[in-house]
C-alpha cells in the first residue's frame, strides 16, 4: 500500500510517500481502507515536534479520516466488514494514522457513517467535532450530553466560527437548540459562519463587539468556545454571564493569559481547558455517540455552502496539505487517499 511517513520531526518536507505492507488488524482492531484523510493543526504540530516528542521510529500522520472496514481482528464482529466509518485519534499513541491507503485502529475508533453522509463529512468530524462537543458540555449547569433540545434557552458564543472547530460548535449547538453567536474577522468569514447556522455573526474587528453581543444577550452568554484565550479573554469576560463558562481548546497567537482574579470571582467564572487526549474515555465515548447522532440527523454537513470550504490534496501532496493548514487556509484541509 501507499503511505505517507516521516522519521524525523521538522517541516512539511520530512513527509515522504512510500510503499509499505498492508497492516493486519490485531485483537479488538479493524483495518480500514481509507478514502479521505482529515488534517488538523495537531497533525502538523506533532510532525514538527511542537505538540509532543516523537514516540516511534516511523510515523504515518493524521488522526481523522473516513473509509470502509475491509478486515477485522479477533473479537470484532465479522459483520463490520464493508461498513462505512469515520475515524478519530487514529495516530494517538500509535504510529499509523490515516495518511495511508489502509490503517488499523481499535474497533471503537471506527464509527459507523450513515450512507447519506459522504466520506468528506466523515473525515471532517474527529478532532473538530469531538472538541466542540467537549466545549459545549462542561458548563456547571449545562448538559453533559448533546441532543435536540439539550441547550434550549442557552446562548453559545462560537469564537472563530469559520474555523473547523468553530464550525462544529455552531452546528452542534444549533442541533441542541442553543442560540448561537459567532465572532469572525472578515465579511467572507461572516458568510461562512452564517452558512454553518449561526443566528448572529459579529465582526470583532469592527465597532464595539462586546456591545453588539450584549445587545443580543443582555444577561450575557452561557458558554464561550474559545480558540485564542490570550487575545480574546477581555471580550469573553465582557459578555459572559454570571456562572458562565469559557471552554478553551487553543491559544492561537500565543498571547499571554493574565487573569483578574477578583473579576473571575465575582462572575463565578468556570474556565475550562480541554484537549481530547486527556479528556478521559467516558467523555470521548459520549462525545462520539452524540456526534454520531447529529450526523444521522444530517446536522453536520460540510462544504462552502454549509460554512466549511473543503481544500483538497491527493495523497502524494500531503506535504502541501500541511503547508496549507500551517499558513492559515480557510476551510477543512482533506487528503484524498483512495477512490
Amino acid at each position: 500500500m501507499k503511505a505517507i511517513i516521516y522519521r524525523d520531526n521538522g517541516g512539511p518536507d520530512v513527509l515522504r510517500l512510500v510503499e509499505r505492507d498492508r497492516p493486519a488488524p490485531g485483537p479488538g482492531e479493524v483495518r480500514v481502507r481509507v478514502a479521505v484523510s482529515g488534517v488538523n493543526p495537531t497533525d502538523w504540530q506533532a510532525r514538527s515536534g511542537i505538540a509532543h516528542r516523537k514516540l516511534f521510529p516511523e510515523i504515518t500522520p493524521h488522526l481523522d479520516g473516513a473509509g470502509v472496514i475491509d478486515a477485522v481482528g479477533e473479537g470484532v464482529d465479522p459483520g463490520r466488514v464493508g461498513q462505512r466509518v469515520w475515524l478519530f485519534m487514529a495516530a494517538a499513541g500509535r504510529p499509523t494514522g490515516t495518511a495511508a491507503e489502509f490503517t488499523v485502529v481499535p474497533a471503537d475508533q471506527a464509527v459507523p457513517l450513515p450512507d447519506e453522509a459522504g466520506f468528506d463529512v466523515g473525515a471532517s468530524l474527529g478532532v473538530p467535532a469531538l472538541t466542540a462537543h467537549r466545549a459545549l458540555t462542561v458548563a456547571e449547569d449545562g448538559p453533559r450530553r448533546l441532543y435536540p433540545g439539550a441547550l434550549d434557552g442557552k446562548i453559545v458564543l462560537a469564537v472563530a466560527g469559520a474555523g473547523a472547530v468553530g464550525h462544529a460548535v455552531i452546528q452542534l449547538a444549533r442541533w441542541a437548540a442553543a442560540t448561537v453567536i459567532s465572532t469572525v474577522s472578515s465579511p467572507e468569514k461572516a458568510k461562512l459562519a452564517t452558512a454553518a447556522g449561526a443566528h448572529h455573526v459579529i465582526n470583532y474587528r469592527e465597532g464595539d463587539p462586546a456591545a453588539a453581543i450584549r445587545a443580543i444577550a443582555p444577561d450575557g452568554v452561557d458558554i464561550v468556545a474559545e480558540v485564542a484565550l490570550g487575545a480574546n479573554l477581555a471580550l469573553d469576560l465582557a459578555v459572559l454571564r454570571t456562572r458562565g463558562t469559557i471552554a478553551t481548546y487553543a491559544n492561537e497567537g500565543g498571547q499571554t493569559v493574565e487573569l483578574n482574579v477578583g473579576q473571575h470571582m465575582v462572575l463565578n467564572t468556570r474556565l475550562q481547558f480541554l484537549v481530547l487526549y486527556t479528556a478521559g474515555p467516558q467523555a470521548r465515548a459520549t462525545a462520539v455517540e452524540d456526534v454520531a447522532a447529529a450526523v444521522r440527523d444530517g446536522a453536520m454537513p460540510v462544504g462552502e455552502e454549509h460554512g466549511l470550504p473543503l481544500v483538497r490534496f491527493p495523497l502524494h501532496r500531503t506535504a502541501d496539505a500541511h503547508r496549507a493548514l500551517e499558513t492559515g487556509t480557510v476551510g477543512k484541509v482533506l487528503v484524498d487517499v483512495t477512490p
